[in-house]
């Protein structure tokens, strides 16, 4: 460089610590606090992830913690395995409004093709009354409470015997 251009100012280096080893380097509680938590938690994650690498999510699963996550409610769960071919398992919801009931089941289908699920198909959201989505193994219906108990789809598929049914036999 000559001496006629100015020099240009250097810039002040700060090192990094760590979170793990607390707010400063020099702090000895924040260390040995790290140290104890941190073993803890990086044991906890390798045994969750272990976990989640042996098992993969199932589609009835991801469903359910998606309307779980939009807040729908009165989620009811129903195996048909014994009653139809045509699934396993529906999962019947509730929504507070039209938009309410529409978001649910965007949400599901989101959720659902983020974990590598694709569905057949959604019915009914231009409506929001009462949308379905399908699942291949999993149905899910989304409804207005009003629709719900018009329908009354939980009478209408659950598998225990009636006490006629009983009675009968």
């Amino acid at each position: 460089m000559s001496d006629t251009q100015p020099r240009k100012p250097r810039r002040k280096v700060v090192k990094k610590t760590s979170r793990k080893a607390g707010a400063t380097a020099g702090s000895k509680a924040g260390a040995t606090a790290g140290k104890k938590t941190g073993k803890k938690t990086a044991a906890r994650s390798a045994a969750r992830d272990r976990q989640s690498a042996a098992r993969p999510p199932d589609v009835s699963g991801v469903a359910i913690a998606a309307l779980e996550d939009m807040k729908a409610g009165n989620v009811k769960v129903i195996d048909v395995r014994k009653l139809t071919d045509v699934t396993d398992t529906m999962i019947v919801a509730s929504g507070t409004s039209n938009r309410h009931v529409r978001s649910i089941a965007d949400r599901v289908v989101e959720k659902c093709r983020g974990a590598g699920f694709r569905p057949l198909g959604v019915e009914g959201d231009r409506e929001g009354e009462w949308v379905l989505v399908d699942l291949q193994d999993v149905l899910v219906h989304v409804m207005l409470p009003r629709i719900r108990e018009f329908y009354g789809l939980e009478k209408l598929w659950d598998a225990r015997p009636s006490r006629r049914d009983a009675a009968l036999s």
